[in-house]
């Protein structure tokens, strides 16, 4: 049985990722959601995978300049070839204690070997908070599949 898998990156925010604004520009944070996404996916797969959907990226709050920056990454559902992953991030000041929500989103990688999708070992949620994000990360899969054919007949033109 396979358990669940968390990555976690954790740094400060630099004045270069600063947006007109002055907080830190959303650009960064997707790079920085992708990366420690990617990073989870890699790890659990054990070999390369590639980003094809970031879906519902929700931004909650701004990060500031000099604030201490937190990534969680963890797998929530597995397909043949693909790895569904959570991804939360938070900031808080240096002089603070706790740290608040500042973005949320779900993506999806899939397993790559020399070139081609490559199965993954299935994910089996264990806890009652695992089995909530994998029910979560099946309803989002059925929500994709009706914005997809909304989207169909505006593709291509």
């Amino acid at each position: 049985m396979a358990h669940a898998h968390k990555t976690v990156f954790q740094f400060i925010s630099e004045p270069t990722d600063v947006n007109y604004g002055g907080n830190v520009h959303g650009g960064m944070v997707m790079k920085w959601i992708d990366q420690v996404g990617f990073a989870c996916a890699s790890e659990y797969a054990g070999r390369y995978c590639v980003t094809i959907y970031v879906g519902g990226i929700r931004f909650i709050s701004p990060i500031s300049i000099g604030d201490l920056v937190r990534l969680e990454a963890k797998v929530i559902y597995t397909g043949k070839t693909s790895i569904h992953i959570a991804v939360d991030v938070f900031s808080r000041k240096m002089t603070d204690k706790k740290f608040h929500q500042t973005t949320h989103c779900v993506m999806v990688f899939v397993s790559m070997e020399n070139g081609k999708p490559h199965p993954v070992k299935p994910f089996e949620p264990l806890s009652e908070a695992e089995i909530q994000m994998h029910q979560y990360a099946i309803k989002l899969m059925d929500l994709r599949k009706d914005i997809e054919s909304e989207m169909k007949p505006f593709i291509g033109k």
